[in-house]
């Protein structure tokens, strides 16, 4: 554990340079083994770095460390090639750091913060959508990162839904790439901070507030009308089942006999439930706002802007529903609105500034351990 927690420090390696740009550390996937194919390249390991060819590579588990082709080369390694790397097939920017971490490797992205948006935006909006959109969609993708940093661990970001779904090179189109050049370095910031820039993809009308949704309120994460959120497949219904209510209920710890009815308490301002009752065999409960959410998603809702009928459910939206929506954004596009005003329409107060000059940023990131540079990358 202490081998790791210098590994940490050590790689930590996000370096803030004058064109605001930072290092960023992306768990791309973790398992047992892995190949990774990539052009003239260094292997660092902690006795220092060795040129190799170019090949394929193949990585696996070893006894308490990391073995590249068979080999044992220790706790980690970073495979270091000017033009990236694929791991299982999947082309990336950057460097690829791997760790291991309790029997298990950890296939960790280094990838300067620029680059990264290539990968992210098209992951999360279509080239097809006004280019107002994938501007606003860039922002908020550069904000969610800053956000999430995490000196203390291995990774700032995953790959996946949970963080920001990044796939790579391979997802990279034009469209999407101009958007992140148009607006490099900008991030929506509140009280000198990096906002939390959540974000969605249909809100059915109505965005949520972040209470309502976590039991955590922002006061930029509000609940608001989105009158042209409508996306293909908005409109949804679903049948539940008395089993289906009670499986989602003891996924939460809860356990009530057979259920018998599930109904809504009352409604908040966005038109999502901020209370339901459960009524089973053994006992009845009351569910407040977030309880309702988890269970709602449990079910499979696609979001929880729902009217409960009996066992019928009438909803709108897709996504949790906080932040700026993508199809309401392109409403809002289409009728002329620039990122700007998009984004000042989903997180009121705020503003929109390079993270460079944010004030204090540097200082904190220093103060975590993060190494700046006052040089061009």
């Amino acid at each position: 554990m202490l081998r790791l927690f210098a590994l940490a420090l050590l790689l930590l390696g996000t370096a803030l340079a004058q064109s605001s740009d930072l290092l960023l550390r992306v768990l791309l996937a973790q398992g047992s083994a892995g190949t990774v194919t990539l052009g003239n390249h260094q292997r660092i390991t902690s006795l220092g770095g060795q040129a190799f060819g170019a090949g394929t590579v193949s990585v696996s588990v070893g006894a308490g460390g990391v073995q590249l082709d068979g080999q044992a080369v220790g706790p980690w390694v970073e495979l270091a090639a000017p033009d990236g790397f694929s791991l299982n097939g999947r082309p990336y920017r950057g460097n690829l750091l791997v760790v291991w971490q309790n029997g298990q490797i950890l296939f960790i992205n280094r990838v300067w913060l620029e680059d990264y948006l290539l990968g992210v935006v098209p992951s999360e909006v279509p080239a097809s959508f006004p280019k107002a959109v994938l501007q606003a969609q860039a922002i908020l993708a550069r904000t969610f990162a800053l956000y999430r940093l995490n000196p203390g661990g291995l990774y700032d970001l995953c790959a996946s839904e949970r963080c920001q779904v990044y796939l790579g090179r391979a997802a990279e189109e034009a469209p999407q790439s101009e958007a992140v050049y148009a607006t490099r370095g900008l991030i929506v910031s509140y009280d000198q901070k990096p906002i939390s820039a959540v974000y969605h993809a249909d809100s059915g009308g109505y965005t949520a507030a972040a209470s309502e949704v976590w039991g955590q309120s922002y006061p930029y994460l509000q609940a608001k009308p989105d009158p042209y959120s409508h996306s293909p497949g908005g409109t949804w219904t679903r049948t539940l089942t008395p089993g289906g209510v009670a499986e989602a209920l003891a996924g939460l710890g809860i356990l009530v006999g057979t259920v018998q009815a599930l109904q809504t308490l009352q409604y908040s301002e966005s038109g999502r439930p901020l209370g339901l009752r459960v009524v089973g065999s053994a006992r009845s409960i009351n569910l407040d706002s977030t309880a309702a959410t988890k269970l709602l998603r449990g079910l499979g809702m696609p979001s929880t802007r729902v009217q409960i009928n009996g066992w019928q459910v009438l909803g709108q939206g897709n996504g949790h529903g906080v932040g700026m929506s993508q199809w309401g954004a392109r409403g809002l596009a289409l009728q002329g609105w620039d990122y700007r005003q998009i984004l000042g329409y989903y997180y009121p107060g705020t503003f929109l500034s390079s993270f460079g000059v944010v004030a204090g940023l540097r200082e904190k990131l220093d103060a975590l351990g993060y190494r700046l540079l006052t040089a061009e990358k």
